[in-house]
């Protein structure tokens, strides 16, 4: 029985969908790649999540292909998702990748809605092991000590890679913690925001022209009484005229 046809693409909504994929062995590629599977009544597909990065959707689709195709599947793939051509997002830098990335996280961070997701983007910069600063600190560092390696004569020249390092570092110090701050910054604005709307509202124009008169008070509370209040409230009645007797 031949293997089944199957296609990644970009939906129009934005997300990154695996269509064909009705065996076991296909589905379970797809799910170890980074997809998603979902059974409904359209039947099993296998999606990437909307707000999934460009980079990562480019990753997992070209990674999923490629396990596909290893397995003998017959695979059709968004060019827009492939890694091995030069005129997609991944290489818009050119052969300067590691920059695209770098580049793509910094379009991330500012497409951050709250401090929640700034800080999950922050945190691909500021990881103590895996984050792009502790990457270039390791990359100085080891740039230095090669120079060394070459030529043993070039210390002043290893030196400066040495110190880039040493200011790297210095960066990282200063920024720890800071994944935490931003997510305290997010619950400040939403409380600020929800005390702002649960705070009652000064009074307007209106509502002050139909404020009842101190005076108007007292003397509602005099007519409840009984008790006329003086000059305030009281109309004049009208002299009462006897009418002439009968004779």
């Amino acid at each position: 029985m031949p293997a089944p046809y199957i296609t990644i693409n970009t939906e129009p909504s934005g997300s990154v969908s695996a269509k064909g994929a009705s065996d076991d062995l296909s589905a379970a590629l797809l799910k170890h790649a980074g997809f998603q599977q979902i059974e409904d009544w359209y039947g099993r597909r296998h999606r990437l999540p909307t707000t999934t990065p460009q980079a990562e959707r480019i990753a997992v689709a070209s990674h999923a292909a490629e396990m596909l195709r290893a397995a003998r599947y017959s695979v059709d793939l968004d060019p827009d998702l492939d890694t091995s051509r030069s005129t997609t997002p991944a290489n818009a830098l050119g052969l300067y990748t590691a920059g695209a990335e770098v580049l793509r996280l910094t379009d991330q961070i500012r497409a951050a809605e709250n401090g929640a997701g700034l800080a999950q983007a922050v945190d691909h910069l500021l990881h103590p092991e895996n984050g792009v600063l502790e990457r270039v600190r390791e990359a100085l560092e080891t740039a230095g000590e090669q120079i060394c390696d070459l030529d043993d004569e070039a210390y002043a020249l290893a030196d400066r890679f040495g110190f880039a390092a040493e200011f790297v570092s210095a960066a990282q110090s200063e920024l720890i913690g800071a994944e935490r701050e931003l997510h305290r910054v997010s619950g400040s604005q939403q409380d600020h925001a929800k005390a702002q709307t649960q705070s009652p509202a000064l009074p307007d124009a209106r509502s002050a022209a139909l404020a009842t008169s101190p005076a108007a008070d007292k003397a509602k509370a005099s007519s409840t009484l009984g008790t006329p209040s003086p000059g305030v409230g009281t109309a004049a009645r009208p002299p009462q005229v006897s009418s002439p007797r009968t004779r």
